[in-house]
């Protein structure tokens, strides 16, 4: 018999030997993504299994996007399962299994690889994601979505591609990176052991629903995201990038607290101690204001859109310019920050990423 076959429900069971019940063996999961070599309309290949093991039923498991194929096997743990895909038609650029490419061979339209199924769901969701962590500063915990259109999963494939708030998303994560920095509010909080986060959407993933387009300013309270009482606004953005909704949570305090245009949206540590109040602006943007101090604002650009560059306030005066650009082909995301008054300051950082991993390979700053 082949050592290969097509598996419908061949998972671990009970097995019963000498009259002694051994308990079934956990079912393991592990992910993979089959990368085309240009986009085209989205279709399902076939998938051959070693034996005892199955594509997951789940619906959130399995997609085909334009350019690409993801699905999730599940079964008994293992380093190296056999896996063929028949996929006429269609050539296999890469493979990815959670932020490595995979070794295969191809034959006609049959490529073969072996895949780890070693994890649980969550674990796996790292074959799908596709973003840069970027830690630059201490107190400071931020990341980059790297979303393309011909990869998008679900709700994303149904609508318009957001350019807008995804290009937005970035100009508002750089900007507030640079906001806690020169604020002192980043310092403050890795004083005390704690953390901003910030983050986009993504648009890639299934097994999260990531929508609609929005970003995140949040506070942790402690040394990772399990501290009490973090705080996780969700900023919803329009198709010019403008924020018009914050719907915060507090972690162990439902129910969602929400916030619109000039509702100051205050932060507090576990103790009720005031860390930050965000503000949404009538002109889409943000107002960042210490406890105590004078707040630095976040502003559209001279087209009135936060996509194609933000404006900072600081105390109210003109301060910096952002402008950033991701290239998701080529694994390049870029941003420009220069001064809106003297003394004079021009930085440019280039940030190199695997476009199929997101994993970031070197950032050069001039």
């Amino acid at each position: 018999m082949s050592r290969r076959a097509v598996v419908a429900g061949m998972l671990a069971v009970p097995v019963v030997g000498g009259g002694v019940a051994r308990a079934a063996e956990p079912i393991n999961y592990g992910g993979f993504r089959l990368v085309k070599t240009r986009p085209s309309a989205p279709t399902t290949p076939e998938v051959i299994l070693s034996p005892g093991y199955e594509l997951s039923p789940t619906a959130s498991h399995r997609f085909a996007s334009r350019g690409e194929f993801y699905a999730y096997v599940r079964g008994p743990r293992s380093a190296a399962v056999d896996v063929t895909v028949r996929w006429p038609g269609e050539r296999v650029k890469d493979i990815v299994t959670h932020e490595s490419r995979v070794p295969f061979t191809r034959n006609g339209d049959e490529t073969t690889f072996q895949l780890p199924v070693n994890g649980g769901t969550s674990a796996n969701q790292g074959t799908v994601q596709v973003f840069s962590y970027h830690h630059t500063a201490p107190g400071t915990y931020w990341r980059i979505e790297h979303n393309q259109a011909d990869r998008a999963a679900g709700y994303w494939s149904t609508v318009a591609w957001p350019k807008g708030e995804a290009d937005a998303a970035i100009n508002l994560l750089v900007a507030c990176e640079a906001i806690l920095v020169d604020s002192g509010l980043a310092a403050e909080a890795a004083r005390r052991g704690h953390f901003y986060a910030l983050m986009g959407f993504e648009t890639n993933n299934l097994m999260h629903l990531d929508n609609p387009p929005h970003w995140h300013l949040s506070y942790y309270p402690g040394p990772d995201f399990g501290a009490p009482r973090a705080s996780v606004p969700h900023f919803w953005l329009d198709a010019q990038g403008k924020t018009f909704y914050n719907g915060m949570d507090v972690q162990g305090l439902p129910p969602r607290q929400k916030y619109y245009v000039g509702d100051p949206a205050p932060i507090y540590d576990a103790q009720g101690t005031l860390i930050v109040t965000l503000t949404i602006r009538a002109d889409g943007g943000l107002d960042i204001t210490p406890p105590g101090g004078e707040p630095y604002s976040i502003t559209p650009d001279r087209d009135g859109t936060l996509s194609s560059a933000v404006r900072l306030l600081k105390h109210g005066a003109p301060w910096r310019r952002i402008v950033s650009d991701d290239n998701v082909d080529e694994g390049l995301t870029t941003w420009t920050m220069s001064s809106l008054r003297t003394p004079t300051f021009h930085r440019v950082t280039r940030a190199y990423y695997d476009p199929l991993t997101g994993v970031l390979q070197r950032t050069v700053v001039s």
